[in-house]
């Protein structure tokens, strides 16, 4: 997972409202939504044969290419502080990549994602700063809560441990990328942080697979993985983002849990009980709760002015 639930918006908004306006941007950043849950698909076929960390590498590594290629990042005139926020900007990207494909060689799918986006989901309550948004949290627990019951017993603890540290992970990503998104232009930031994040991973992976990481096999399978997961979603939703009010594009992200699951379910034959559809429904519902709580705080005048960057 490498897109923030709630983005930083560069200037320039030019959001148009009404009619296929509207409609094609939701399209598309569901279809990038879909990518990125079909490349987890992949990448979890993929871990008999270079493992949880090998397929990170791999990831990364081919999504920190492209984007080099693409963006070609200005790396001069910045200063200490820019190059301190996006070296950890890029250490947490790998950290939260590792935790969740760690996750996802213990887990279903849609169970490692409707656990992670507790992360931004927390996030969201504590932007609200209001103590009634924290229901939202409550309910959010509850699901999660009813989802390990309806796994009847069999989730792995260690892979809840994984994907819980990824979802903690991610707030702190959604905290880095509006930092360097104010720091860097364009997708400088993502682009710098990405390849870090791929320095940092490929010994691991390396390490955990050994030479298999470099047949062709994996090779091509892990760009296929990479464009899927990452350059796609990262496409889309930077052209939705354009049309989109935040609070609607946050609000469609939350939607992942229920996408994971239905990738989840067509493509490795995870099926849902009952019991588990309605935990994933309720922590959507919280996450979709919390992001308009957020918004609605976000829109109020603050008495305090903003405070400058260090």
């Amino acid at each position: 997972m490498t897109v923030p639930l709630r983005p930083f918006r560069a200037s320039g908004d030019s959001r148009a409202p009404g009619g296929l306006t509207t409609l094609w941007p939701v399209g598309i950043v569901v279809i990038g939504r879909a990518c990125q849950e079909i490349g987890a698909s992949f990448a979890v076929v993929l871990f008999p044969l270079v493992g949880a960390l090998g397929m990170v590498g791999l990831r990364l590594g081919f999504s920190a290419i492209i984007l080099l290629v693409v963006c070609r990042p200005k790396l001069r005139g910045h200063t200490g502080r820019d190059w301190m926020i996006v070296v950890a900007y890029g250490v947490v990207l790998a950290g939260m990549n590792m935790l969740f494909y760690q996750a996802l060689d213990r887990l279903p799918l849609g169970t490692t994602v409707t656990i992670e986006v507790l992360g931004p989901l927390v996030l969201s309550v504590v932007v609200a700063r209001r103590a009634s948004a924290w229901l939202w949290a409550v309910l959010a627990f509850a699901g999660v809560a009813l989802l390990s019951q309806g796994g009847a017993g069999t989730l792995d603890p260690v892979g809840v441990a994984f994907a819980a540290g990824a979802g903690a992970l991610w707030s702190g990503y959604i905290l880095l990328s509006a930092r360097a998104g104010q720091r860097f232009a364009q997708l400088d930031g993502i682009a710098i942080a990405m390849t870090v994040g791929a320095i940092v991973s490929l010994p691991f992976g390396i390490v955990s697979t050994g030479v298999a990481l470099f047949q062709p096999t994996a090779l091509l399978l892990g760009l296929a993985v990479a464009v899927l997961s990452s350059t796609i979603p990262y496409a889309f939703e930077l052209l939705a983002l354009r049309r989109l009010p935040e609070a609607t594009f946050s609000i469609l992200m939350s939607l992942a849990p229920a996408i994971a699951a239905l990738a989840g379910l067509v493509i490795l034959g995870q099926a849902l009980s009952w019991v588990e559809a309605v935990a994933i429904a309720l922590v959507i519902a919280a996450s979709i709760g919390a992001v308009r709580s957020a918004a609605r705080f976000a829109r109020r005048p603050s008495p305090v002015p903003a405070e400058p960057l260090p």
